[in-house]
């Protein structure tokens, strides 16, 4: 017989369980070996009243801790210098007026209690209104008007109370109260942009304010987002013939052959694909083959517009500014021409640096937007390279100049003027514009070199109907 005995049901623990022993690692709540965190720092393995009553005193501590921290960064905001002055100047009163029995001394304090009183109340509740601000137009000229509106809106069932709110404009800074708006209504202000000379301006935000009579604190509410106004220089229109000085219909030929320009070059055999206007009859006549003409590609003309910035070779703010419309004027046309041009200006040397800066400052000649863009930011400064050096500099840098034009100021006298024009290379137009404001135009030709002095914008149009006209 098979001796059959009970297989026993009882599971086998894993190795790992068997191996565990009460106080190791593996059975201690909240602590792995090895891993530290702010409750082991504090207690460290012990348990019990002690260690709980150290971790919730820090909790504690930390919650209160956060709470001053966010009281004072309230009261911080809104308090002014004058505030805390006053506030210091209350405690010190009270304190040695009971201290040393001062009654004026403490009737001080007592006042400065009561100016703290009221600039508390006056921070009570906020405003229901809702203020808008229309974008001002991004970009204007000088002299154009140009302005925001500043809507408020009462969409509650009461009657709002007076509120001021500022608004920036460049660095000016302008206040527009709105008095008592009615239920459901809406009130509008006006606000200019002064463009009476050019730069970069920027509008906003609007920012409520709210304080107490004495200026003890000041509340701000931030209501729209800043904008920007681009104020251009004032251009004048220049017709495109008007620039005799360039010779855009006979050009400079290159070596590059075309089917098609204005430079006759040659005469050769038809080939598949030629144009049938260029077929040249005589000669195919003569040599039974048919023949077309073959020409030379010619290239428009490269204008280079030079603007100094070199405080020195300008009298006034007043003479700069009719240099910058001058160039300005000059870049824009031939941009609208469709011409090649260059517009550079002299680049500043920093304040601190070791040696001069030896650059220019290419300005983008995309659309006569950008430029009038740059050149609404373009400033006078002391330590710039001189007309001759920028000339140099241009000169050398860009290929295939037909005419430069230097805008100067009055303070750039001629000889200055005529070695500026001899950093060109040979067969360039060099014309100075020399700005000097409120002086009679005159015109002046020397060898290699074209001087037209302007005292108004408008003169730069005569000037140049004159030199198409020489």
């Amino acid at each position: 017989m098979t001796d059959r005995r009970p297989v026993s049901t009882r599971s086998r623990r894993p190795s790992s369980t068997r191996s565990r022993r009460p106080g190791t690692a593996y059975e201690r709540t909240g602590t792995v070996a090895g891993l530290t965190n702010v409750r082991t720092r504090l207690v460290g393995e012990r348990q019990g009243v002690a260690a709980e009553a150290v971790v919730g005193a820090v909790r504690l501590w930390r919650t209160a801790w956060r709470s001053v921290a966010r009281s004072w960064d309230a009261v911080s905001s809104v308090v002014t210098g004058l505030g805390w002055t006053v506030a210091v100047l209350t405690v010190v009163a009270v304190v040695v007026g009971y201290r040393f029995g001062l009654r004026e001394v403490v009737v001080v304090g007592f006042a400065g209690i009561l100016l703290v009183v009221v600039a508390a109340i006056a921070l009570i509740g906020h405003s229901r209104l809702v203020i808008r601000m229309s974008p001002p137009a991004r970009r204007v000229a000088v002299g154009d008007a140009a302005g925001v509106t500043v809507t408020a809106e009462n969409p509650s069932r009461l009657p709002s109370v007076p509120v001021t709110v500022e608004v920036p404009v460049g660095s000016g800074l302008v206040d527009v109260a709105i008095p008592t708006i009615a239920p459901r209504t809406t009130f509008e202000r006006a606000v200019p942009v002064p463009t009476v000379r050019r730069g970069v301006l920027d509008v906003g935000p609007v920012t409520g304010v709210r304080a107490d009579p004495v200026g003890l604190v000041r509340r701000e509410i931030v209501w729209t987002a800043r904008e920007q106004v681009i104020v251009h220089p004032r251009t004048v229109a220049i017709p495109s013939t008007s620039t005799g000085l360039v010779r855009d219909l006979e050009g400079q030929a290159t070596t590059d052959l075309s089917p098609a320009d204005i430079s006759f070059h040659a005469i050769r055999e038809y080939m598949p694909g030629d144009d049938p206007r260029t077929v040249h009859w005589k000669s195919t006549a003569k040599t039974g083959a048919l023949m077309v003409r073959q020409f030379e590609d010619t290239r428009r003309s490269h204008l280079v517009v030079a603007l100094g910035l070199a405080r020195s070779e300008f009298a006034d703010d007043e003479e700069f500014e009719l240099a910058v419309s001058a160039a300005a004027s000059l870049g824009t046309r031939a941009i609208r021409d469709g011409r090649e041009v260059t517009v550079v200006v002299s680049q500043r040397t920093p304040e601190f640096a070791r040696r001069p800066v030896y650059a220019v400052h290419r300005l983008p000649t995309v659309t006569p937007t950008r430029l009038l863009d740059e050149f609404a930011s373009v400033a006078l400064a002391d330590a710039c390279l001189p007309v001759a050096e920028v000339a140099r500099i241009v000169g050398s840098d860009t290929a295939g100049i037909s005419v430069a034009f230097l805008v100067v100021g009055s303070a750039v006298e001629l000889p200055a003027l005529r070695l500026a024009a001899t950093r060109f290379p040979i067969g360039v137009e060099v014309v100075a514009v020399v700005c000097e404001p409120e002086s009679v135009p005159r015109f002046v030709r020397i060898p290699g070199l074209t001087v037209m002095t302007i005292g108004y914008l408008d003169d730069l149009r005569l000037a140049l109907h004159r030199s198409a006209a020489v």
